[in-house]
């Protein structure tokens, strides 16, 4: 049997079509090794829930495998290993450097169906993971103003045209009887391009007994499928703790702070706050 790989870090670098390319270290190239990607969860057993990258030798002690933007990974984090012939465990692959600035304000083409990006990312227990997203239609959040009485808005939306009607609704999830929409406004920019202003004011007039999180969803036109406010078209994978935005007090005893979730969804978190803000 061929001994497993001991230890093996890796850096990662992206050009600005998404693809990734990994430079591995590790005590002698073996051959046939494969960089293996496989979906976290239950998914990772599916059909397409793995994915082989191949590894070459790149220099003294060091292996690459690339991952070109058009290889399909379902949305969902991905753990990566690096599995050799004969070993019966795959071993887990160490975050080196990541050269992640071509990911930094992508602009997908705006005739394109769907978007994709993925971004790979240290795990809380030290591992090298990827976070994808794929998207179709898209709504890319861009600049967020947090005003005294409402959040303003811009971004871009792919995949789809906005009509007449279009409007963004704040939707809190679980409760179908409680949703609010508000128009869109002209934008400078792309084609695509859209602004909003969300007022704190109608949300806030329910009954707020714990932390609710309104989802954002962009309804491109009267009638049409509401589409997933994000920011994913970044080196950015997990905004919910570096992006943090001022809190308002829209009514006596009410907290109310735009935010972004662990998977990059743009929401308004309301809370119950001291009755005298």
């Amino acid at each position: 049997m061929t001994p497993a790989i001991a230890a093996v870090r890796a850096d990662c670098a992206a050009d600005p079509a998404g693809t990734l390319t990994f430079e591995l270290t590790a005590p002698a190239p073996a051959p046939a090794s494969v960089l293996l990607l496989r979906r976290r969860g239950a998914a990772g057993g599916r059909p397409g829930g793995t994915v082989r990258i191949p590894l070459s030798g790149s220099g003294p002690g060091r292996l690459r495998a690339v991952l070109p933007a058009s290889t399909e990974l379902s949305e969902g984090r991905w753990d990566a290993y690096v599995e050799e012939p004969g070993s019966e465990t795959a071993r887990t692959v160490e975050p080196g450097l990541r050269d992640l600035r071509a990911l930094v304000d992508r602009s997908p083409d705006t005739g394109a169906t769907s978007v994709s990006a993925r971004v790979p990312y240290p795990t809380a227990d030290g591992r090298l993971a990827l976070r994808c997203w794929v998207r179709a239609p898209h709504a890319e959040a861009g600049a967020v103003v947090v005003g005294p009485a409402g959040m303003t808005v811009e971004g871009v939306l792919y995949g789809v045209a906005v009509g007449e009607g279009a409007a963004v609704e704040a939707r809190l999830p679980g409760d179908r009887d409680r949703a609010h929409r508000f128009p869109l406004t002209p934008a400078d920019g792309p084609p695509g391009a859209f602004a909003f202003t969300l007022p704190y004011g109608p949300p806030a007039e329910g009954p707020v007994d714990g932390a609710q999180l309104w989802q954002l969803w962009l309804v491109p036109a009267a009638g049409a499928p509401g589409v997933r406010i994000s920011r994913i078209l970044d080196d950015v994978w997990s905004r919910n703790k570096s992006f943090v935005y001022p809190t308002r007090a829209p009514a006596p005893g009410v907290l109310a702070t735009p935010c972004y979730t662990a998977d990059n969804d743009l929401c308004l978190r309301l809370e119950p706050g001291p009755a005298d803000r």
